[in-house]
């Protein structure tokens, strides 16, 4: 195995996990020198009998009011990317097949194509794709350094070497006009390439200004500016701006090889808080938005201001993480990539949470669909029988593409696709007092909100107060119950209260309030200034 590749799972293999539970991945630890293997014809072949539950999956779609799941008819493929077409096919990438799949939301059928070049038993992970107005699907694979090419007319592959020099990990992939666009999360740079050439693709590599770091997620605005991250695992990094239109008119008339990238970007540094930044999406109103994989937080960031709000989800269900052994000791949710759909909503995936979630900037809301399917051998999920409980664990749900009101989403460990629809009516609202409280250092003001049925079905509710930061928190009253049953013609006050220690720093924060669901979680963002 190549160096390139023990350090990629080494390093997704931790951020893919709470930090408090560790999970064997292949290519981690040792494993028995001749691992029984039961031969099936079936991609679970790739796996030893003892990892075929974890990476497999039970293969047995679930749903709820607000979530459809379809299994894929191939066992153990392990979807990762995915993304519509322009008649609303689904096509996802086969980590352990190297195969596209395609789902057809009309006559809920699968088609697989087989990738005659892919090498017998490889595995990768796939984690960009893209649909081209030629009715190609690009999407990218990190084991073998490449980037793929796929005709929906002649349904045939082409494999582009991806541009190395040494270590590379081409990761995700836009198509932007006649440009394929593909950060380089090892290799630290990001490649333009024009596939429209007719013999020759041309490959441009834009170094990124951080040395040693990795070049994460990009967002393109309405200007053609590229904005990505660059960061150092655990350590914090920057936010830069690319003016890829400057950069590529002077490249043009210029006789030079190389030219200066400092002349063409601007770098903002991330807050301390914010450690790993692998989403990026730039929204409507032209803010940057940035999700973090080591925490609970999204971030905002206004160029115009050069100003980053930090904003929170709820906490994870119980389910996710189980919890059988009393090990998991701080709940976070880590949300992982980030996008905006045509109403101006920010869209990301929570890993750890098992969640996709919608934010609402305009309203300040946010919406948290719960993805029932779970599989236990990724969370603390035995309680020492050895029979892992039913409904605990993670299906992995590593990517999502927004088609209208719908969001599709692969299930990496559950061999399941599936979608939010996002227009079926909520069964709360919350109401709250004011948008807005300002306070002292060591201040401390009450603060009501109203949790509103809209369902005729009575509920059981727990509530959501969350803060930012340790020095701002927020708790109900002790007459206010933590979790309670909604009756459904009976709205319910809530009253609590929101404190500022003495060494509150002062500046502008978000706190969370709202309702947790078994299935979906409704609440609120309240900006709080502590003067």
């Amino acid at each position: 195995m190549k160096k390139k590749a023990i350090f990629v799972t080494v390093f997704f293999g931790f951020i893919l996990l709470s930090s408090t539970v560790m999970i064997t991945l292949p290519g981690i630890l040792p494993s028995d020198d001749d691992p029984e293997m039961t031969l099936t014809g079936t991609p679970a072949d790739n796996f030893p009998d003892e990892q075929r539950a974890q990476f497999c999956g039970s293969g047995i779609p679930k749903s709820t009011a607000y979530v459809q799941e379809y299994a894929i008819p191939t066992a153990c493929t392990n979807p990762l990317a995915i993304v519509t077409d322009y008649d609303g096919n689904v096509w996802f990438a086969e980590t352990n097949t190297g195969k596209l799949g395609k789902f057809d939301p009309n006559t809920l059928t699968f088609t697989e194509y087989d990738n005659p070049t892919w090498p017998k038993g490889g595995r990768s992970m796939m984690w960009g794709i893209d649909y081209s107005p030629d009715g190609s699907v690009w999407f990218t694979d990190e084991t073998y350094d490449s980037v793929w090419k796929f005709s929906t007319l002649t349904e045939k592959y082409d494999r582009l070497a991806y541009p190395s020099e040494g270590d590379s990990l081409p990761q995700k992939l836009k198509v932007h006009g006649s440009q394929i666009i593909i950060n380089d999360f090892t290799g630290n740079k990001l490649t333009f390439l024009d596939p429209t050439l007719s013999e020759n693709v041309n490959y441009l590599s834009i170094p990124s200004p951080v040395d040693n770091s990795v070049t994460a997620d990009f967002a393109i605005d309405k200007d053609n500016n590229v904005w990505f991250t660059n960061w150092l695992f655990q350590q914090g990094g920057v936010l830069v701006k690319f003016n890829q239109n400057a950069y590529m008119d002077t490249a043009a008339k210029s006789v030079d090889k190389f030219l200066p990238l400092m002349d063409y970007i601007e770098i903002y540094q991330l807050p301390p808080e914010l450690l790993t930044p692998n989403g990026a999406v730039v929204s409507d109103d032209g803010t940057v938005w940035l999700a973090d994989t080591t925490s609970s937080s999204f971030f905002n960031f206004d160029p115009n201001t050069e100003t980053f709000t930090q904003y929170i989800t709820a906490d994870p269900l119980l389910s996710t993480y189980g919890n059988q052994t009393g090990v998991v000791k701080s709940l976070i949710s880590r949300p992982y990539w980030i996008e905006s759909d045509e109403q101006g909503r920010i869209i990301f995936n929570a890993q750890t949470a098992n969640n996709i979630s919608v934010m609402d900037p305009k309203l300040q809301s946010l919406v948290e669909y719960h993805v029932p399917s779970k599989n236990p051998n990724w969370a603390d999920c035995d309680p020492g029988t050895g029979m892992m409980l039913a409904d605990c664990g993670l299906a992995q749900v590593f990517d999502f593409t927004v088609n209208g009101q719908k969001i599709w989403f692969t299930e990496w460990v559950e061999n399941n696709i599936g979608v939010v629809d996002t227009s079926v009516p909520l069964p709360l609202e919350i109401q709250i007092e004011s948008n807005s409280v300002n306070l002292l250092p060591g201040d401390s003001k009450h603060f009501n909100f109203i949790v509103s049925p809209k369902s005729q079905n009575d509920i059981g509710v727990s509530l959501i107060l969350s803060s930012t930061h340790e020095f701002l928190q927020i708790m109900p009253d002790h007459n206010t119950p933590e979790s309670f049953q909604l009756d459904s013609d009976a709205p319910r006050p809530i009253h609590t209260t929101i404190y500022a220690t003495e060494d509150a720093i002062p500046g502008t924060y978000k706190i969370l309030v709202g309702a947790q669901l078994s299935d979906v979680a409704i609440s609120k963002f309240i900006t709080v200034t502590i003067e």
